[in-house]
């Protein structure tokens, strides 16, 4: 088929859009997280594999972590245990904890190793146990009803310390990493991990140009919701204390902070229920869901 001189000219203004971003982000670092519909939706989720492979291609180099959850709990269910919360937080039993470890580590990472792999990319699967990539400890949870009282939610961890020895060998050698939030603690004992957390820390630790966090929503909205884009610490700060940012967006918007305070460039809370979010958002002017930056205006 040959497009007609009006659709040449506009598939040629959309390509010729992506080089400037291409050239100032040729060699950096984007850290994805990845779930929601991306990550559940066959379109979806070959979109992603594409887009990622595109970004190593003209090279990026992009780091990808991956949740889980809906697996977790489906593999739960199948061998008759109820999936408990408490503060949004998984109670990670060790029987629970094994199945973590085989849905994220197993199951989910290969899957989307696979995925990239079919696409033409060279992904590499980990996990934080692998050369004690991430280090952790047990998550002390306060309760909201009794500051003197700590809730014991099992091996749920949080991160003490990222070693950037192996992404920076496998970006050396063109591989893409694909990791699942597992930490391992001092004496080896496995920790299941908040798959934002650990995206934001590795995003700091490597200082990465961006953070992405690929959402079920279009991004941040302001009460009449409309998406907020451009949008400093400052202004989030005060989004958050007027009660228009909340609820499940909270956590996510809480770990854009932290990673743009602790020195990422900016962080994007983007749809990834849209076809190839990730391109749209780093390659074009306009993007598709809300950039966070530090700054205090």
């Amino acid at each position: 088929m040959t497009l007609n001189p009006t659709n040449a000219r506009q598939k040629a203004s959309d390509l010729a859009e992506a080089l400037p971003y291409i050239q100032r982000f040729h060699g950096k670092t984007i850290v994805i997280k990845y779930g929601g519909n991306a990550m559940i939706e066959e379109s979806l989720k070959h979109g992603f594999a594409r887009d990622v492979v595109l970004l190593k291609l003209v090279g990026m180099n992009p780091v990808v972590v991956h949740g889980g959850g809906p697996h977790i709990n489906e593999l739960l269910k199948r061998v008759g245990k109820e999936s408990e919360f408490v503060q949004g937080m998984r109670v990670t039993d060790r029987e629970t904890m094994d199945v973590v470890e085989m849905v994220l580590g197993g199951q989910v990472n290969k899957q989307i190793v696979s995925l990239i792999n079919q696409h033409g990319g060279r992904a590499i699967g980990l996990t934080g146990k692998d050369g004690d990539f991430i280090r952790a400890r047990k998550l002390k949870l306060k309760s909201t009803t009794n500051q003197e009282e700590w809730l014991d939610v099992g091996q749920v961890g949080e991160v003490v310390g990222i070693d950037p020895q192996i992404v920076s060998l496998l970006d050396s050698q063109n591989f893409i990493p694909v990791v699942a939030p597992i930490g391992v603690g001092e004496s080896g004992e496995s920790y299941n991990i908040n798959a934002d957390l650990v995206a934001g820390k590795i995003a700091e630790t490597l200082k990465a140009e961006k953070l992405i966090l690929l959402t079920n929503t279009p991004g941040v909205l302001d009460k009449k919701g409309n998406v907020l884009t451009g949008l400093s610490a400052a202004k989030v700060k005060n989004l958050i204390e007027d009660g228009t940012i909340s609820g499940g967006m909270l956590p996510k918007v809480n770990c854009a902070l932290e990673a743009v305070r602790n020195g990422v460039k900016t962080c994007h809370i983007i749809d990834g229920r849209v076809e190839h979010a990730l391109l749209l958002e780093i390659l074009t002017d306009e993007g598709v869901g809300t950039l966070i930056r530090a700054g205090a205006r």
